[in-house]
């Protein structure tokens, strides 16, 4: 009986490839048909960021051989594995955001008409590529610079399909878009796959890896675990083949009543320009989460507390004294910790070491110079204390994972021993052993005293660390859920429908 799966479009056979004799890929195999959605998961540091370098032709592989379309290849850059028909969408985009849509579609390969860049005809390509892919909104001549993060994408998309790419890799291609955006990037996803364009799809969003993909592959530690087919198996067995534990056991036992203190921040009538009339109390031993859709105000709330974007009406008490932070200084010398969502913008200084990151927020509070061999100790033993992996603590802190990032930043808040800690999105972008660890941490914290707020997009996150969860829509608090709520309580409120549960 005949195979019904078409010929494979790229064929991998025993990729290997060590960088200063550490091995970080081991006789890896994989295959991705035309049309076919392939994802690629497994913990930061599995190997496949640097697999898909290998593919898109940023790295050369010291062993094993790559086949497109039959053909052996042996890239020798990413020139050359676009000419081939390999494009890369990156999780941070590589356009000219002063120039057009056009423009960045046919950059360092525009079209000539005597001896001059053609522009009418550069917009009419463009045009009918965007049409092709079912994209007619877009303006070819729109500057990139005024698009939002979804259109963006699509001019990435549309720039290595200019190419006449036939496969397509996506490194986190939904790690920046709101949900309503994500679900445009699955329609443009079908279109491509009609096309029979392979995409290789890496993400550590398990939901959307069974939304899209027929394939998966599991890589850990360099390493090919197994390849199933997505119908085949469930998020549970992912997980166990990815860190050896069952997913289950994510998410630490909720704070009980008796483990709860007294109220440690109140806010009644919190409000600026983002915020209206906002009311809420924290308690001392628990995690209150906060939900709603994009926009809603949940990061203006963190940042209002934070004193970073701080409350123009209303009050906000610690500990039942008022308090009203007009800088995050003030607020850190009240006790209050800020982990951003913005990790790389915001949370670390890149180019520093993983010490230098640790320390930024004692140097903030404590100016004098007495006391900073102490401090130093101190941060010392809160980033072993956190598992932070790192070569040293001299090592610049722009080549760890997101995970260990992450872990650098809580080091530095504990620090300071923060009485309330504000968490926004603190797992995103993180792989699925990292957020557990972060999971187990910021419980332990509550149960050691700490007051928890924390911010996630990530409704079984949401649900499965909250103690009670606040719901935010248009700066005001929509509503208040207890323990056991499920998703469609939240979005109930987040979207303004009223249910029995949500009451």
């Amino acid at each position: 009986m005949s195979d019904p799966r078409p010929a494979p479009l790229l064929v991998l056979r025993g990729i290997g490839k060590s960088f200063l004799g550490v091995r970080v890929l081991d006789g890896v195999d994989l295959d991705v048909a035309p049309g076919e959605v392939h994802a690629v998961v497994g913990e930061n540091g599995a190997g496949k960021s640097t697999l898909m370098k290998i593919v898109s032709g940023g790295y050369a592989p010291d062993e094993g051989s790559i086949e497109l379309a039959g053909e052996p290849r042996a890239f020798r850059g990413p020139r050359d594995a676009q000419r081939a028909g390999v494009g890369i969408i990156h999780q941070e985009f590589n356009l000219l955001p002063e120039r057009t849509v056009a423009e960045n579609v046919y950059l360092g390969h525009e079209p000539v008409r005597r001896g001059l860049v053609d522009r009418r005809e550069m917009l009419r390509r463009t045009d009918d590529l965007l049409a092709s892919i079912g994209e007619t909104a877009l303006p070819a001549d729109a500057r990139v610079g005024r698009l939002g993060v979804a259109q963006q994408q699509v001019v990435e998309i549309a720039k290595a399909l200019a190419l006449d790419a036939r496969l397509l890799i996506m490194d986190e291609p939904t790690a920046s878009l709101a949900d309503h955006e994500v679900e445009l990037l699955y329609g443009l996803m079908r279109r491509l796959q009609e096309r029979g364009i392979g995409l290789l799809y890496v993400s550590h969003r398990l939901a959307e890896v069974f939304d899209l993909s027929g394939r998966i592959t599991v890589l850990k530690d360099g390493r090919r675990v197994t390849t199933v087919d997505t119908a085949d198996t469930t998020a549970d067995e992912l997980v166990r083949h990815m860190v050896g534990r069952e997913l289950s056991s994510y998410y630490p036992d909720r704070a009980g009543p008796d483990d709860r203190g007294p109220v440690r921040l109140t806010v009644r009538g919190g409000g600026n320009k983002k915020l209206r009339g906002v009311d809420l109390e924290l308690r001392a031993g628990e995690v209150l989460g906060v939900g709603g859709l994009q926009g809603a105000g949940r990061s203006a709330l963190a940042r209002a507390i934070f004193g970073a974007a701080p409350f123009t009406t209303g009050e906000l008490t610690i500990d039942g004294t008022p308090i009203r932070p007009r800088s995050p200084r003030a607020a850190m010398r009240a006790g209050v910790a800020y982990v951003t969502e913005d990790r790389k913008g915001e949370g670390i200084v890149a180019r520093q070491s993983v010490l230098d990151n640790a320390l930024l927020a004692s140097r903030a509070v404590f100016a004098a110079r007495s006391g900073r061999a102490a401090r130093t100790v101190r941060v010392r033993e809160l980033l072993a204390a956190v598992e932070v992996r790192a070569v040293d603590d001299d090592q610049e802190i722009r080549f760890l994972s997101g995970g260990n990032q992450q872990k650098v930043v809580l080091a530095r808040w504990l620090a300071l021993n923060p009485r309330i800690l504000l968490f926004d999105e603190p797992t995103r972008g993180i792989d699925v052993g990292a957020k557990s660890a972060i999971h187990d941490l910021v419980r332990r914290l509550a149960r050691e005293g700490a007051a928890v707020l924390m911010i996630s997009s990530d409704l079984p996150e949401l649900l499965g660390m909250s103690d009670r969860i606040v719901v935010l829509r248009d700066g005001r608090v929509a509503g208040e859920l207890p323990a056991g709520a499920t998703e469609e309580d939240v979005v109930a409120l987040a979207v303004g429908t009223v249910r029995e549960a949500a009451q």
